[in-house]
């Protein structure tokens, strides 16, 4: 690994007990039939704004247009085989799903109306939950998509994409598919490289779906240069 310790988030059993606690602490202090109030987005995110953003001093990239999840087909199945991740995070679920760019604000026609948000990360890894949580939206049996646009100042050949995540995903640069990762798991930092590729000089769009069964979901992405050292020289946008 590389720039940072091994980061692991909770497991399920202890995601689900946290979950349980909070909501029964929330509620405990909550006057009866008062709603208890959503979480905040502001622990976890900040707008995105127009100036292009840097990645971190680790080069993870922060500035991400995140559509509200999808509930998926067959909610309980938590056995991510690369079939079945293949199979539910390449079928279509909206129009432009792997050809537009999104907007901020702007409002897709899938099973029901999703809205994609632009929005910057406050931690390294893109707390998928808690953007979820924030909005009242399911966070448990669900599909995240998420885009960037990267853009590098040069050509940058043999770079490699590393992606963790929780729980599997698909990511796929300028069109082609790029990395997979499969099975439930928890995120790991640079959990898998991709095969060696090349960055554009200019514009490089980065899409990606994170699937959740039960407990926390986050993800995070960096790219590395031929030597494994994180390339940090690029700007994220989302135009």
């Amino acid at each position: 690994m590389i720039g940072k310790p091994l980061v692991r988030c909770l497991g399920i059993t202890g995601a689900l007990l946290l979950g349980a606690g909070a909501i029964t602490a929330a509620s405990a202090g909550a006057p009866a039939g008062q709603e208890v109030a959503k979480p905040s987005l502001d622990a976890y995110f900040k707008p995105a704004t127009a100036t292009p953003l840097a990645p971190d001093q680790d080069g993870f990239l922060r500035r991400w247009l995140l559509l509200e999840p999808i509930s998926k087909p067959n909610p309980t199945n938590t056995v991510f085989t690369a079939s079945y991740v293949r199979q539910a995070l390449t079928q279509q679920y909206f129009p432009g799903q792997f050809t537009a760019m999104p907007r901020n604000g702007q409002v897709v026609k899938a099973a029901e109306p999703l809205r994609w948000h632009a929005l910057d990360s406050t931690q390294f890894d893109v707390k998928l939950f808690n953007f979820a949580q924030a909005l009242g939206k399911p966070t448990y049996g669900v599909i995240f998509w998420a885009v960037t646009v990267v853009d590098s100042p040069r050509e940058i050949r043999n770079a490699r994409m590393a992606v963790g995540s929780n729980s599997a995903s698909m990511w796929w640069l300028n069109g082609q598919e790029a990395v997979g990762l499969y099975n439930d798991r928890r995120m790991v930092m640079d959990d898998v490289l991709s095969d060696r590729l090349t960055l554009r000089k200019g514009r490089n769009l980065i899409r990606g779906a994170v699937i959740n069964g039960p407990g926390l979901s986050d993800f995070c992405v960096r790219f590395l240069d031929e030597d494994g050292r994180p390339i940090r020289d690029l700007k994220t946008s989302l135009k």
